[in-house]
């Protein structure tokens, strides 16, 4: 199962649409996961409408519209993989002893806010991502997200794509 890993997209305040990257691996996903930060409906019903499966949560920016269609927290089980998704997680000091203490229920909590691409591992083995922002990259160096395997429970092939634009 092919997954596509978003966050923090912010259209259309920080871009007008999703860059042509991250459109293609979103038309090549089984599943596409975004932890919030869409900031518009608009980018929410176009997802919707071309991926197979979203999964996805609001973020601190999103209005009421969005956060009247999504959860604060979204949990899935694809192929017999358990998989969240949050917007925020608190400060990257303590995050992965506080992830266990929030999300026991969990093999992966994907996550963003912070728009800095993360991968860790809890000390109960529970795989944390932030796939970044494809669309504003801050402090970063480049705009990211993320493309990952699920199958029989796990998670494998996790990537890190660099957007650039144009």
């Amino acid at each position: 199962m092919r997954l596509v890993l978003l966050a923090d997209t912010h259209v259309p305040r920080r871009a007008r649409d999703l860059p042509d990257a991250v459109w293609d691996a979103v038309d090549a996903a089984d599943v596409v996961v975004h932890a919030g930060d869409w900031v518009s409906e608009d980018l929410l019903d176009v997802l919707e409408g071309r991926s197979r499966r979203l999964v996805g949560c609001y973020g601190n920016n999103d209005g009421p519209g969005v956060r009247a269609r999504l959860p604060l927290v979204a949990r899935v089980e694809l192929d017999g993989l358990r998989l969240g998704v949050v917007h925020e997680t608190g400060p990257a000091t303590g995050r992965e002893r506080r992830c266990d203490a929030e999300h026991q229920d969990l093999d992966v909590l994907v996550f963003g806010h912070s728009h800095i691409p993360w991968d860790t591992v809890t000390p109960q083995g529970m795989r944390l991502l932030n796939p970044g922002s494809p669309t504003d990259r801050r402090r970063q160096p480049f705009a990211t997200f993320m493309t990952a395997t699920a199958a029989h429970g796990r998670l494998d092939d996790v990537v890190v794509h660099r957007v650039t634009r144009g």
